[in-house]
């Protein structure tokens, strides 16, 4: 059964993907073409010469845009099969499709609305070169913290569920989820390297963008995910089941 699910969570995970894809060229990639001008205006103005292109925009916003996509869809898929049979049957007897959707809803929550929420994604011209690797650094911890607070979270609405009821405990450690993100939030260095004159719809474009694109991603992977592994699921409990 695992290996079944495995390959319906890459399946899913690449058509959710192209999903993602088709709204990151719709609403994203007209920001990083504005944005890119930007750079070139600004590069111009100091007299810097453009770098040469070893990939075109056009290649980079079409085929290479969709080859990231499917391969990290696929990558998310496989990972998302393997904690939803580890998950199967032991988060409140969930359906299949209850239990994908309340996945996916965790994931996004997880890995990208609050490392987002502390760094926001950025266009191309926003950033400096000499912070890259700061930048890397403090965005990827910022997931392992996110991820750390998730556990601890369910970890003790539990044994608050247990010990309050569902309703009390649930409400309790929704709190203590709160308040851990916003002190890790807090602890961690703030970074603004936006240039002054940037254009503010540009940048908010983008982020919605860039959020609306994770959005469909996590919901399609959910929902497509929960379609193709019932039937598998179904089939394996009918097969279990003793014989009169």
């Amino acid at each position: 059964m695992a290996g079944r699910l495995l390959a319906r969570g890459m399946i899913a995970g690449v058509c959710a993907a192209c999903l993602a894809f088709v709204f990151a060229r719709l609403f994203g990639e007209p920001q990083v073409a504005l944005s890119i001008a930007f750079e070139a205006t600004q590069d111009a103005a100091k007299g810097i010469a453009p770098e040469p292109e070893l990939v075109s925009r056009s290649i980079q916003a079409s085929l290479g845009l969709l080859t990231a996509a499917v391969m990290y869809g696929a990558a998310y898929g496989g990972v998302f099969a393997v904690v939803f049979s580890l998950a199967y049957g032991r988060v409140g007897g969930l359906s299949p499709r209850a239990l994908a959707l309340l996945l996916a809803g965790a994931g996004f929550l997880t890995f990208v609305l609050i490392p987002d929420l502390k760094y926001p994604p950025n266009p191309p011209a926003v950033g400096l070169e000499e912070t890259i690797g700061l930048r890397t650094v403090t965005y990827f911890g910022m997931i392992m913290l996110s991820v750390c607070v998730m556990a601890v979270s369910i970890l003790l609405g539990q044994r608050l569920i247990q010990r309050f009821g569902t309703w009390n405990g649930a409400i309790a450690a929704v709190g203590i989820f709160i308040a851990l993100t916003a002190l890790v939030q807090a602890g961690l260095v703030d970074i603004n390297e936006v240039p002054q004159d940037f254009p503010a719809v540009v940048l908010w474009r983008f982020r919605e963008a860039a959020i609306g694109m994770q959005i469909v991603l996590w919901s399609a992977l959910g929902l497509i995910f929960g379609r193709l592994a019932t039937p598998v699921l179904l089939s394996t409990d009918i097969s279990q089941r003793p014989r009169r």
